[in-house]
């Protein structure tokens, strides 16, 4: 029985999601893992008015696929294929969420150094990842 079957990884479109990809690709080729790729687009426009709302979350869906696009390159270079979710949430939460409720066996996403000291070797979505995930996770640099 492979070790791993479902794998997450969530891109925001950085060279750092990118790398997290290609590290998830290796483990799922040695596992026949299948591999998804997760988007979180978080918040929301300032002013609370509905059309506002509504082109806001278009735009930002627009995005999240181009986001897709470079990982779909990466993918097919490795002769490997990707599932693709787009959410809205709060990445920090939804990350580790969608991953326990989706029943990952693992996560595997780029670190990126922004913040405070400790945000410096992790990130803050990472960091928050590690601790409120429930299956492993895995930060590549």
């Amino acid at each position: 029985m492979a070790l791993f079957r479902k794998i997450l990884v969530p891109t925001d479109g950085s060279k750092n999601s990118i790398r997290g990809l290609e590290k998830a690709i290796g483990i799922a080729r040695s596992s026949h893992a299948k591999i998804t790729l997760l988007h979180v687009i978080p918040g929301l426009p300032p002013i609370p008015i509905t059309d506002t709302i509504t082109e806001y979350r278009k735009r930002m869906k627009e995005r999240g696929r181009e986001y897709f696009l470079d990982a779909r390159r990466t993918a097919l270079r490795n002769r490997m294929t990707l599932k693709e979710e787009i959410i809205f949430g709060v990445p920090q939460d939804d990350i580790a969420d969608f991953a326990n409720h989706g029943k990952y066996d693992l996560i595997v996403m780029g670190a990126r150094g922004m913040g405070s000291i400790r945000q410096i070797f992790l990130g803050s979505v990472s960091n928050a990842t590690i601790h409120k995930s429930r299956v492993p996770v895995i930060i590549v640099k």
